[in-house]
């Protein structure tokens, strides 16, 4: 069983060194009969930056699969919202339980994920070369 998350996608821009694939996220009930007719069912479009070595093999609208490890989908997924829920949950009980009042909590816990953010902002790079994704086939 495979442990990558793949996409297929179309080569939307080709640079120096990386490619540009636009892929279309859909939810699982998009293709469901009735999708139009749902608030469930959406698609979203989103384009991925995949470093190459021979950005050369590659023209805008080739079919392409953009593949990345099950870690690296984890890696994002603690990022993006794990640390960031445990912060705000854990500043609002200890500001509730030295103030006890509800609002101040509130705005402590949502101000603490700013220095977060920064942090995430100023590791961008390093981030970015954890979760890089890769082109697995061509012209699918």
């Amino acid at each position: 069983m495979s442990t990558d998350i793949k996409h297929c996608g179309v080569v939307d821009e080709v640079e120096d060194g990386r490619v540009k694939v636009r892929i279309v996220q859909s939810s699982a009930c998009a293709s469901c009969k009735v999708a139009s007719h749902c608030n469930a069912s959406e698609n979203k479009e989103k384009v991925v930056e995949v470093p190459v070595r021979d950005a050369s093999r590659y023209a805008v609208g080739d079919q392409v699969v953009v593949a990345a490890s099950q870690r690296t989908g984890t890696l994002a997924v603690v990022l993006s919202s794990v640390i960031p829920l445990f912060i705000l949950v854990a500043v609002l009980a200890c500001v509730l339980a030295v103030t006890g009042s509800e609002g101040v909590a509130a705005l402590s816990s949502i101000a603490a994920l700013a220095p977060y953010y920064l942090i995430l902002y100023i590791c961008r790079e390093k981030i970015r070369a954890r979760l890089s994704f890769r082109l697995e086939q061509e012209n699918v």
